[in-house]
Order: structure tokens, then sequence, then C-alpha cells
């Protein structure tokens, strides 16, 4: 088996970030101080989530935590768990592979020293059932994304707090199923965080606080990128099913990952959303498929969102190796304009009057990994006994991006309002390993309806 693998966690954390381990608080260059006073807030101060951001959880109540997907990015969540918080053990572990679960079993066992009891590993489509009901406080849900809709409604169901990776739904079914959960979730008090990390990445939240503040004014405008290379894949092996090849291979297949615009880039739409507060009102795109190896999706998509207020948002990824990579947002006000590598605020005439001052950061704080930090979060809300329900947020933020494939699959223009009608759902109707009908999963062609 050939495998080409890019780690996600290294581009994320790494160059392409910038400034993806600090926090500061809040100050403005000394020029422009007296500006901050006249600003009209982007949003009322008490609509917007603010986290808090220490160190470490605070002590308390002993959870179980059970992990349902233990492949690459389950097992990353829970080590981060395990250094978010002190008082936490894992109870209960559940996959579709055997191998996969050993591998984070293992691990747990020999870097952790927690031993995952036998009776509480659970190998199959219903594990996720059998891991929620196995008497666990939280759950990390880092299946496939197609699959997450269906478990965090189980989790919500039996009253259980939920880590949800993104992207948390790849279809309109998928997103309803998300928006009600979430609504019970809030009605139960329980504590959903998501793995979209910017919101708990310190530079990140600074600038947010600013930008609702008033510090660049009306939103007037912005671009945002995952221009990268080609992200890991899996050669079919003789022993395997249709199926397991699938789910082997997943991030390459439009019906488990949702494409790489939703399961990838995602991330980046999200933080324009979450900065300004705006949907889309519906998305022209265009996309292709030039280099990837194996599946049936697009390697690169461009789009023009046009959002509630009339402005457009420029949308790009790329996951093609060997061309210019840019993984950035920025958003342009009335008044000035922020930028993401740079972690910078600018006015009009391009002067900077914020910036992130890393140095005081790692002064202030000892922990800057926002993988982390998403879970202490995660866990204060818990221990605190506070809801806080991010997975409509990030439900939206997978919306927008499944409008912009659908517009790229078909060559249309799609619109908020008939995409979170739709009946699409990518999930098959059969769940077993075993044959499937793969003439279905084809690359689509735009201005055929999508299809060959």
């Amino acid at each position: 088996m050939e495998e080409k693998n890019l780690n996600r966690r290294q581009f994320l954390t790494g160059g392409a970030m910038v400034g993806a381990a600090a926090v500061l608080a809040p100050t403005l260059l000394a020029s422009c101080s007296g500006e901050q006073s006249k600003n009209t807030p982007l949003r009322a101060e008490g609509t917007y989530y603010v986290p808090e951001l220490p160190d470490k959880a605070i002590e308390g109540k002993e959870l179980k935590v059970g992990v349902i997907g233990c492949g690459g990015r389950g097992s990353g969540a829970i080590m981060n768990l395990l250094d978010a918080a002190d008082g936490i053990t894992v109870t209960a572990l559940g996959d579709v592979f055997q191998d996969r679960l050993q591998g984070l079993w293992n691990n747990l066992k020999e870097n952790r020293q927690q031993e995952v009891p036998q009776e509480n590993c659970f190998i199959g489509f219903d594990a996720y059932q059998k891991v929620i009901d196995s008497g666990v406080d939280m759950v990390i849900v880092a299946t496939p994304p197609v699959f997450r809709p269906v478990h965090f409604e189980y989790a919500v169901e039996k009253g259980v707090h939920a880590f949800l990776e993104k992207p948390i739904c790849v279809d309109p079914k998928g997103y309803r199923t998300i928006i009600a959960a979430s609504k019970q979730a809030e009605a139960k008090g329980l504590s959903v965080v998501t793995g979209t990390q910017r919101h708990h990445q310190r530079c990140y939240v600074e600038a947010f606080k600013l930008i609702q503040q008033g510090i660049i004014g009306e939103i007037t405008g912005g671009n945002v990128y995952w221009n990268g290379g080609m992200l890991w894949y899996r050669e079919r092996q003789p022993e395997w099913s249709d199926m397991e090849w699938n789910i082997r291979d997943w991030v390459n297949w439009k019906w488990l990952s949702g494409d790489h615009i939703v399961e990838q880039h995602v991330h980046n739409i999200d933080v324009f959303m979450w900065m300004t507060g705006l949907k889309p009102v519906n998305a022209v795109s265009f996309g292709s498929r030039q280099r990837r190896v194996t599946g049936d999706q697009f390697d690169n998509f461009s789009t023009d969102f046009t959002m509630e207020n009339g402005i457009h948002l420029h949308s790009m990824c790329r996951q093609i190796d060997g061309c210019a990579s840019n993984v950035s947002e920025f958003i342009q006000g009335a008044k000035g304009s922020w930028n993401s590598i740079t972690n910078e605020i600018k006015d009009l005439q391009g002067n900077v009057i914020w910036k992130y001052d890393d140095e005081a950061a790692g002064q202030q704080f000892a922990q800057h990994d926002p993988y982390v930090l998403e879970h202490v979060d995660w866990v204060n809300h818990i221990r605190k006994g506070e809801a806080h329900v991010e997975s409509e947020l990030t439900a939206n933020a997978s919306m927008a991006a499944i409008m912009a494939r659908e517009s790229a699959y078909t060559g249309g223009m799609t619109t908020w309002e008939d995409m979170i009608q739709s009946a699409q759902d990518y999930m098959p109707e059969k769940l077993e390993i075993g044959p499937m009908d793969l003439s279905q999963y084809v690359v689509a062609k735009p201005g055929t309806g999508g299809k060959e």
C-alpha cells in the first residue's frame, strides 16, 4: 500500500498559519490609541461568545470520555484533551476497524498509562451507540464527516457532552440534523465544542474582539484561502471490499468527506463568518479535478459568495503539489482591514494600528496550542455546569462550503434557502463492510447537472 501524507496538524499550526501560538490582551499602537473609543461596535457586547483561555482546565468532577473514530484525528483529539485537563479517564473506544482501535488503545496504555477495558472497545457501524451507552460523560466524535450528524444526534439524546471534529455535516440532510440536535443540546445544558480551533487560537480571538468592537468598521468584503498540497491517499488493497477502501481512503471521497472545500477549507470560510456574523445568500463557484489520484473529488475550487449585507467574499482552495500556497483570511472593513498572515490590523492608509504580540503572549501564557485550548474550554463549561453549544455556527460554515461545492459541481448558482431545504443525502442506504455500487461515485461535470 502506497500512502502519500501531508501532516495537516503541522500545516495548521506551522508557518502557513503564522502566530498559531499566541495571545495578548488587545492593545492598539499608540499613534491610534485614541481612535478606539470612537468605533461603532460591529455587534453589541454580550451577543457573541469570547472564550476564556487559561492554560489548563479548572479542577473539578472526574470525567469519563469515549472516542468514536480512532484514526489520526480521533487519536490526536484525545491526546489534546488529556493535555487540557486533569481528572479525565478514557473508558470507551469505538471504530469500524479493529486495527485503528488497537492503535489508539496501545498509544493510551503506553504513553498515557490509561488502559481502556476490553469490554468497552467496540467495532462496527453501531460502535458509536455502544460507546455513548457505556456510561461516558463526554465523547469525541472524529469519524469521517458524513457520520457526525447521526453520532451527535445520539449523544445529545443520551445527554452526553460532545466534541465534534469539523466539518460536522457534508449534505443538507446532515445540516438539518445538526441544527435540530444543537437546539436540543442547548435545552439540555450540554457543552458542545467543535474542531474549528481558530475560535480558540489566541491571536484570532484577540483580533475577533477588536473587530466586534468596530476597529475596522462595517465589513465590506474579504478573501479566504486554503491553497496547499495534496493530502494523503490510500491505494486499494486486494483484501479490501469497496466499503473498506472508501472508508480507509475517506478524505478523497465526497460522500464521506464532502470534498476538500467542505472538509478542509471550511476552516477559512468559518473564520470569515465568525468574525463578521454574516451568512452567504448565494454562491457561484467553479472547480476541477487535475491531479487527484483516488476518489471522486475535485482538487480546486474558486467561489464568489454574496453575503447577507450584499458584500462579496472570495473563497479559494486547492490541493495540488507544486503550486503557490496560501492558508489565510483577509477581512476588509470601511475603516481598515485584518490579515491573519501578519496578525495585523491596518487603517485605510495602510498604517498598522494593531499587531498581535507573540513575545508578550509567550510571557503571559504557557499553553498556546489551539487544539488543546479548545478542549480546555470544553471541559471548563462541563465542570461549571454551563451550556455552551458551538455546533450551529460550525454547521452554518459547513453549509456555506456545501453551497459552494454544489455550485462548482453543477455550474449553477446555489442559494442558502434552497440548499438548507434540499433533499440531498450522501449517506448510503446500506452500511456494511462489503460491496458497493461505485458507479454512482463519479467526478462531477459542470453544466450537466453535476453528473457525467
